[in-house]
């Protein structure tokens, strides 16, 4: 597959046939609330039973187990925290970071899980009618973020355990800028000190032992209720409105309202960077990798220096690629960040199958002052913008970045590439990524970087995988691939998605699935089937291969509670996970 690439010769798009694992029927043995309902598989296998058939459970293949950790409101053991804290909501992206060496200690680590949104309280206002107050709202900001927590497994299974690192990153923990955009800079300045990490993602991890959080779509928590409020046209580019998805925030806090508050928008948008291992560090926004969706930021080496990719979660979103100007030991042992001094790129896809990495540098190309860039700090806080202006190629809703451990190429989720309706700017690349039949299922597209060097400016790509075009095969539901949303490398070059259950622009649960896939064959095998009105997003797992964790959401059914979860797979005999 590599070799083509490294030919020169066109990629054509294929399609990959689909062989999907058994899932057994189940007898449903339910965990505590509010963490998700977790079957027993048993039965005959051969059969893929329907959400809608048990609606509270994930099903998973009988040769594995699910348990539900960290579920929403689970009290945090113990760290260094001087009160009790508790588990967010909403799980969005994650990453297991383990803290020892060889298998015992690979079963042992830093769960890392972030919180997009919240449902539970907003939910109860819905139906209890009364507006929202200040209260509530606090609520509510302890529920986002980031929890880290720290799990290990044993012959009981995987749960969490008490640890220093133990604690919450929420919608008011102290923050710091640094970088392109510092704190000081005027579109940032408040009346309020940098505060919160919003809509928060999470997939990356860098070699010198820090994660990565990623702000996604924060514009939902702003809104007004000013009559005379409109947005400008970078607020326009970045989803800004009065409605601000129906969360009604501003309402209770003036930190929220777009028309008493107009810059607070500008602190978020960012990649965050957190140090798992000093329960006293402040997360910092990395303002080099540019403000824009982050759905994640997945972390390489070329050359000794670092490179972060990362794609934009919205309709007609960017891939982004960060690479640093030198080795980052070299900056790590001068006190610096590697993620503060590089260069920020996007990418353009062309329809003969090449591509290349367009530089969002101030002064070159149209990023002049004359078209109305004043320096690399206003090219880094409209980054979307910028790569409007470069005619960089938009794409189906981008979602988590995941790199081969062995090919060195390049994955990208697609969620929904019918999502697509064209260029931003007035004139722009064609976007490839809406050709071809079943496009609207979403795709997985994959990349490889001339000379495998992730450094250069030029690739070659193709879809590696894509969505089943309706007709369905072999009793496949034809959603199987909907929405791709969450991918993961074990080591040894088995891709896990997640997928996100829409399909055709309809919610469908028997979509939302953990899948395994093998890259080289084209095979993909369903491991687990979320619950239904729920949807699996990040996926994570421990070195040594016995244990997939992978983030349940949405699961806010009309007559129950939001019961978000992590839930950690393993197979019944303790060996590795090799279902393909």
């Amino acid at each position: 597959m590599s070799a083509e690439f490294a030919s020169g010769s066109r990629p054509a798009p294929t399609r990959r046939t689909l062989v999907v694992g058994a899932i057994a029927s189940a007898a449903w043995i339910h965990t505590a609330a509010p963490s998700v309902a977790v079957p027993q598989a048993a039965g005959s296998a051969g059969t893929v039973p329907s959400p809608a058939d048990s609606p509270d459970a994930v099903v998973v293949d009988p040769r594995y187990t699910a348990e539900a950790i960290a579920p929403w409101g689970a009290a945090i053991p113990a760290g260094n925290q001087s009160r009790p804290e508790r588990v967010g909501t909403h799980h969005s992206g994650l990453h297991f970071q383990p803290t020892g060496m060889g298998r015992d200690g690979e079963e042992r680590g830093l769960l890392m899980i972030g919180h997009e949104y919240v449902g539970g309280v907003e939910t109860a206002l819905g139906r209890s009618g009364r507006p929202l107050i200040k209260a509530d709202l606090e609520e509510m900001l302890a529920a986002v973020g980031v929890t880290i927590v720290a799990v290990r497994k044993d012959g009981d299974g995987s749960r969490t355990t008490t640890a220093p690192a133990n604690r919450r990153i929420t919608g008011v923990t102290p923050t710091a800028f640094s970088g392109p955009v510092g704190s000081d800079r005027p579109e940032l300045r408040t009346s309020l000190p940098a505060m919160g990490v919003l809509a928060a993602s999470f997939h990356g991890a860098t070699p010198w032992g820090t994660v990565l959080a990623c702000e996604e779509n924060f514009n939902r928590f702003f809104g007004t209720d000013d009559p005379a409020w409109s947005p400008d046209e970078n607020e326009r580019r970045y989803g800004l409105d009065a409605f601000g998805y129906g969360h009604c925030w501003h309402r209770a806090d003036d930190r929220f309202d777009v028309s008493a508050s107009p810059r607070e928008p500008n602190r978020y948008g960012w990649v965050v960077e957190i140090d798992p291992a000093d329960e006293k560090s402040l997360p910092v926004k990395r303002t080099a990798l540019g403000r824009f969706g982050h759905a994640g930021a997945t972390v390489t080496e070329a050359h000794g220096r670092v490179v972060a990719y990362s794609g934009d979660d919205e309709d007609g979103g960017y891939l982004y690629k960060f690479v640093g100007d030198r080795p980052w030991r070299t900056h790590v042992r001068s006190g610096r960040s590697p993620l503060d001094h590089g260069t920020l790129l996007v990418a353009r896809f062309d329809e003969d199958g090449s591509g290349h990495w367009l530089p969002l540098i101030h002064g070159s190309g149209p990023l002049i002052r004359r078209n109305g860039w004043r320096d690399q700090a206003d090219v880094l806080l409209r980054t979307r913008q910028a790569a409007d202006a470069v005619r960089a190629t938009p794409l189906g809703r981008p979602q988590q970045v995941a790199l081969h451990p062995r090919l060195g190429d390049g994955f990208l989720a697609l969620a929904d590439v019918a999502s697509v309706k064209g260029c931003h700017a007035s004139s722009c690349a064609t976007p490839a990524m809406a050709l071809g039949p079943g496009a609207d299922t979403g795709r997985i597209l994959q990349w490889h970087e001339i000379g495998s060097d992730p450094a250069v400016r030029s690739f070659r790509w193709r879809f590696a995988a894509m969505g089943d075009d309706g007709r369905g095969r072999a009793g496949v539901p034809a959603a199987t691939l909907g929405s791709p949303r969450g991918l993961r490398f074990d080591r040894v070059g088995r891709l896990w998605i997640t997928t996100g259950g829409v399909f055709g622009g309809h919610e469908d649960s028997a979509a939302s699935a953990l899948l395994a896939a093998d890259p080289e064959s084209g095979t993909v095998v369903r491991v687990a089937t979320a619950p239904h009105g729920a949807r699996f997003n990040g996926v994570s797992g421990n070195p040594d291969g016995r244990t997939v964790f992978v983030n349940v959401r949405h699961a806010d059914r009309p007559d129950s509670r939001e019961r978000s979860a992590t839930i950690a797979v393993s197979r019944r005999d303790g060996a590795v996970i090799s279902p393909i």
